[in-house]
């Protein structure tokens, strides 16, 4: 009994590790707040405030290791342990689904070795915390009915909460991107109408408006500043982000810039293009909306509406035929 103890405590400790390692870095990634680019003069103080901008969510700055520093307890025990069990994880898990895992990271705003490392180990934990769950609804005194519950309950959200969790994170951040990016092309489109040149118009963009969106942006910049080809980073924001009305829009960036077209021209024909899209959108949410409420309707609202309609008059026709059958 002693030993079931050591192991239920150490898959327990080991879970709630990489629990925190990941509350840890989504509170992060929330936290982020840009810095303003025209504040520094010195075109190498931009790039590297720009980088900064950029990877505000990968890394913060203030809390990087110097070659002196032993690290924190999550840099010195957790990220060890995490790339341990990642690779056991690796090697029992599916054909893509490592790929799958660092795919939806991504777009989840985390391209991080160790977060796709850290993610696979807490899954693997949670996996191994099912047979844990099944000892403890089984010494516990519950009617074997809601033991049964309380089992398919657990093992339930033990398999599919990190994966739910993950999508939805992925999903939230790409649904962010979809509602910035008319607000941003709008900017965009009068700063480049009123005489600024496209990064000095993306800079302001990125500048006033933050985001996830402004971040990448600001992550092209950095890139660009530092020498990278600007087609190829175009094409990176969109394996990262796979919205695709962002998609539709850096394309034409791209053709703009392979083409020569005026960029102008382009940033005001994806305005309106980008506005009637979202409009789209919208209108498709609000359709669906009736056949979402549609379940919970029947099966929550009714039943309960019909207890407190016709209960009490339910029970004075019981009351009355119980009272003439006696008599």
């Amino acid at each position: 009994m002693s030993v079931i103890v050591i192991l239920v405590a150490a898959v327990v400790l080991i879970a709630v590790m990489f629990g925190l390692a990941l509350w840890r870095d989504s509170v992060r990634q929330r936290g982020g707040r840009l810095v303003p680019l025209m504040l520094f003069k010195s075109r190498r103080r931009t790039v590297a405030v720009t980088l900064d901008v950029a990877t505000a969510h990968l890394r913060d700055p203030a809390r990087a290791l110097r070659p002196s520093e032993p690290g924190n307890f999550f840099d010195r025990i957790v990220n060890p342990v995490a790339s341990g069990i990642a690779a056991v994880a690796r090697r029992i898990s599916p054909p893509g689904y490592v790929d799958s895992v660092r795919r939806r990271l991504t777009i989840a705003g985390d391209d991080r070795p160790i977060g796709s490392d850290r993610f696979l180990a807490g899954r693997l934990a949670t996996i191994a915390l099912i047979p844990v769950g099944f000892i403890l609804v089984e010494l516990s005194s519950l009617p074997k009915l809601y033991k049964l519950l309380a089992f398919l309950l657990v093992t339930v959200s033990l398999l599919l909460g990190p994966e739910a969790s993950l999508n939805r994170r992925a999903e939230a951040r790409q649904n962010r991107i979809q509602r910035e990016l008319p607000s941003l092309v709008d900017l965009l489109m009068i700063s480049v109408e009123a005489g600024l040149g496209f990064d000095q118009a993306l800079t302001r963009a990125v500048i006033s408006l933050p985001g996830p969106l402004s971040e990448e942006f600001g992550r092209f910049l950095g890139e660009v500043r530092m020498g990278g080809e600007r087609t190829e980073s175009l094409e990176a924001i969109d394996s990262r982000t796979d919205v695709p009305e962002l998609r539709s829009f850096l394309m034409a960036l791209i053709q703009a810039e392979r083409f020569g077209v005026s960029i102008g021209s382009i940033l005001r024909s994806q305005a309106g293009d980008i506005r009637v899209s979202q409009r789209q959108h919208v209108e498709e949410l609000a359709q669906k909306a009736p056949v979402k409420m549609l379940f919970p309707l029947v099966f929550c609202v009714m039943p309960a509406l019909f207890i407190v309609v016709i209960g009490p008059a339910a029970i004075q026709i019981y009351d009355t035929i119980k009272g003439h059958g006696l008599g």
